[in-house]
């Protein structure tokens, strides 16, 4: 397995596990209440969606290029 498959899959589960923090956040009952006054989610949740989708599309990324040079 090349490198670059390592990387991307790696990537690719912290990608995961961000998002699953980010959704887990967004519904916790002070978040609700925040996102219904404000319109949107708190920093800690934005970052844990941020990163989590960078997290995702970098790692996608990375292994599709690992098999396309293969």
């Amino acid at each position: 397995m090349a490198q670059t498959h390592i990387i991307g899959f790696v990537a690719l589960a912290l990608g995961s596990i961000l998002l699953f923090f980010a959704w887990r956040a967004s519904n916790a009952p002070v978040e609700q209440i925040s996102e219904a006054l404000t319109g949107r989610f708190t920093g800690n949740t934005m970052w844990y969606l941020v990163g989590g989708v960078i997290g995702v599309v970098v790692g996608g990324a990375l292994i599709f290029r690992g098999f396309a040079r293969v």
